[in-house]
């Protein structure tokens, strides 16, 4: 049994899975409460509603971003300290691509989330069945980015949190109202349980290198008055930035 979990929004959402992966239970906790405080307490608090405690998890499935650097660094942390507590194997999953498993099949799917610093952040998918195919690297864009690339490839649709948010501004950058799918609000901890990998057994290497997926740097790691502190420069989780 998997407890599956998603964190890159402000809205929590929590999955229990069982073999198949056959969905047991969900769940999600929007704002106004902080993921901060929910965590580990609903995932404790959803097992016992099914008789279950920590020690029936056989591992973990998380989204692993991009998304919220603070939702983003809770849901991993507290997955990582509960695995290795018990010594049970954690996969990760890009949490825009659990967004695009709720899109419709056989066409280009864009899921997308709003970022700070006027940008969103973008996937570049296609659906077969409970299957994806990556045909372009994620990306950090600015809506009028977004919006062209939506004019310019008609048959292809933007689905997501900032789909919907930023109709305006992407309809007049280029796309069309029906480019722009009303859901998913959030990704499903089940649609990441249903992607992910979950390895056969517990490795600590394995944990301990398990990252979430920056697009770009943090505000505090851009900050001049904060240099990098000495040692190896940490780009590897910023996709695109380690070239």
């Amino acid at each position: 049994m998997l407890i599956a979990l998603d964190s890159s929004t402000l809205t929590l959402s929590l999955a229990l899975v069982g073999p198949g992966p056959q969905l047991l239970a969900e769940e999600s906790h929007p704002p106004p409460r902080k993921q901060s405080e929910m965590l580990p307490g609903a995932l404790c608090e959803l097992l016992a509603r099914h008789g279950l405690g920590l020690a029936n998890v056989s591992g973990y499935a998380v989204g692993l971003g991009p998304g919220s650097f603070t939702g983003l660094r809770i849901g991993l942390s507290t997955v990582k300290a509960l695995a290795y507590a018990h010594r049970r194997p954690v996969g990760g999953v890009s949490s825009l691509a659990a967004l695009a498993l709720d899109g419709p099949v056989n066409v280009p799917l864009l899921p997308v989330m709003v970022a700070r610093r006027d940008e969103v952040y973008v996937g570049f998918y296609r659906r077969t069945g409970e299957g994806l195919v990556q045909e372009a690297a994620e990306e950090a864009w600015t809506p009028a980015q977004l919006g062209a690339h939506l004019g310019a490839h008609p048959e292809a649709r933007a689905l997501g949190p900032a789909a919907k948010v930023l109709e305006g501004v992407l309809v007049q950058a280029g796309a069309q109202s029906a480019q722009l799918l009303a859901g998913p609000a959030f990704p499903s901890a089940w649609a990441v349980a249903r992607l992910v990998r979950v390895p056969d057994s517990f490795v600590a290497e394995t944990l301990f290198s398990l990252e979430p997926h920056y697009l770009r740097a943090s505000e505090a790691e851009r900050n001049p008055r904060f240099p990098p502190l000495p040692g190896p420069v940490p780009t590897a989780r910023i996709r695109g930035e380690e070239e």
